[in-house]
C-alpha cells in the first residue's frame, strides 16, 4: 500500500504529514455512543471496529477553544521546542517522526515546523495507527522499514495518561527493529522520559476531534473492512470543512516559535541532564482511584485533561473528578460535562497528579450493536 496525502485525504498539507492508512471514507462506521458503548463493555464488540458519531461544538465551546488556544500557544511551543531538540538530539539530523493517530499527527506536524524553523531540517512524518489491545499497525512498520532506516524512527504523541499506549507500543515492537521510545509533548502520566513538559496542562487539539486533526477520524482495525496487507483505516471527513480549525490551531503555536526560541536553547541543557526515567506514579494513582471509586477495569478510568475530554466526547462518562486547584483549563471539561448531565465532583490537590480524571460508566447496558 502506499500512503496518503491531503488534500485528497486529510486537510494538512501533503509535505506535513503521510498518512499511513487505508481511506475508509465511503464506509458507514458510525454508530451512537450508547450503542457502541454496550457493545464494547459486552465483549460483542472492540471500539476500533466502529466510529462513534462526530461531536460537533456550539458557539460557546468553540469560544473556549480558541480563548484556550491563545492562552497555551505559547506554551505549547516551548514544549514542542523541548521535545523536538530531545528527539534531534537522539535520533540525529535524519530523524523520522512517527505520530500515534489521530491525537499525536497535530503534534508530529508542530515538531516538523520546528526542526524547519530551528535547523532546515526537512523531517519525514508519518502517521500510524496503534490500538489498545490489537497493538501497532504492522502493515505500516513494514512500510517504515523499507524506506528508512528503523533506528532513526521516534514515535510522538500528544499526550500520556496513564500509560496504556506506551505500554501497548512497547510491547508490539519487541518483535521489530524500532526503538520503542515514545515522544509527547505532556507526560503527566510519568511514564516517557521524552517530553517537552510533565504538568497536565490542556492541550487544545485535545477539546475537538477530527476538525483540529487534519478532518481525519479515529483510527479503524475492522476485519471486514482491513485485509492481512492492508494498513488499519481511517476515514476523511471532507463534509466538515468548514468547521476546520487544524490550521488554526498549527499556525497560533508555529507564530510563537521566535518568542520561545532563546528560552528553549537555555532550558534544555538542564532537561537533558535530569533524571527523566519514568516512574509510572500516575498509573499507581490511576490504580488508587479506580479502587476508591469501585471499578476493577483500569480501561474505564481515563486521567489528565486530554483523556477526560476524549471520554466526555467519544463515550459514555459516568463522573469526573477535578481537581480543586486546576484552574481555568479545565473549564471545557466542566461545560461538556454540564451538557452531558455528568457529575462533577473535586479532589484536593494531592490525591493525583492530573487536573482531571474521568470514568466511563462502568456498567453500561443499553442497546447493543450487532
Amino acid at each position: 500500500m502506499k500512503p496518503l496525502y491531503g488534500p485528497a485525504f486529510g486537510s494538512y498539507p501533503a509535505e506535513d504529514v503521510a498518512w499511513l492508512l487505508k481511506d475508509l471514507s465511503d464506509a458507514r462506521l458510525e454508530a451512537p455512543t450508547e450503542e457502541r458503548e454496550a457493545a464494547i463493555q459486552s465483549g460483542r464488540a472492540h471500539y476500533a471496529e466502529s466510529l462513534p458519531v462526530e461531536y460537533q461544538p456550539g458557539p460557546e465551546y468553540l469560544r473556549l477553544f480558541h480563548d484556550a488556544l491563545e492562552a497555551s500557544a505559547e506554551r505549547l511551543a516551548y514544549a514542542t521546542g523541548l521535545v523536538t531538540e530531545m528527539i534531534l538530539a537522539e535520533r540525529g539530523p535524519d530523524a523520522v517522526l512517527v505520530s500515534l493517530a489521530r491525537a499525536g499527527t497535530p503534534v508530529g506536524i508542530l515538531m516538523r515546523r520546528w526542526a524547519r524553523y530551528a535547523h532546515g531540517l526537512d523531517v519525514p512524518h508519518y502517521a500510524v495507527s496503534i490500538v489498545r489491545g490489537r497493538g501497532i499497525d504492522t502493515v505500516a512498520l513494514r512500510y517504515l522499514a523499507e524506506h528508512h532506516d528503523p533506528e532513526s524512527v521516534m514515535f510522538v504523541d500528544g499526550w500520556t495518561g496513564k500509560g496504556a499506549i506506551t505500554k501497548e507500543l512497547t510491547a508490539a515492537l519487541a518483535e521489530h527493529p524500532f526503538p520503542a521510545d515514545l515522544a509527547v509533548l505532556a507526560d503527566p502520566g510519568r511514564c516517557a522520559s521524552l517530553y517537552g513538559t510533565r504538568d497536565d496542562f490542556l492541550i487544545p487539539s485535545a477539546c475537538l476531534n477530527s476538525t483540529v486533526s487534519g478532518l481525519v477520524s479515529r483510527t479503524v482495525l475492522n476485519d471486514s473492512l482491513i485485509g492481512p496487507g492492508d494498513f488499519h483505516g481511517a476515514k476523511f471527513y471532507a463534509e466538515l470543512a468548514q468547521d476546520d480549525v487544524s490550521d488554526v490551531f498549527l499556525d497560533a503555536v508555529c507564530a510563537r516559535f521566535g518568542h520561545v526560541a532563546e528560552r528553549v536553547a537555555k532550558d534544555l541543557p538542564e532537561l537533558r541532564a535530569a533524571d527523566r526515567a519514568p516512574d509510572w506514579s500516575g498509573w499507581d494513582a490511576v490504580r488508587r482511584s479506580a479502587e476508591a471509586e469501585g471499578i476493577d477495569d483500569l480501561n474505564l478510568v481515563k486521567p489528565g485533561i486530554g483523556e477526560t475530554t476524549r471520554v466526555l466526547l467519544r463515550r459514555v462518562p459516568w463522573k469526573v473528578l477535578v481537581r480543586a486547584d486546576a484552574g481555568p483549563e479545565v473549564t471545557h471539561i466542566r461545560l461538556l460535562a454540564r451538557e452531558r448531565g455528568v457529575p462533577v465532583h473535586e479532589v484536593e490537590p494531592g490525591r493525583f497528579p492530573y487536573a482531571c480524571m474521568g470514568f466511563i460508566h462502568p456498567r453500561f447496558d443499553k442497546g447493543a450493536v450487532q
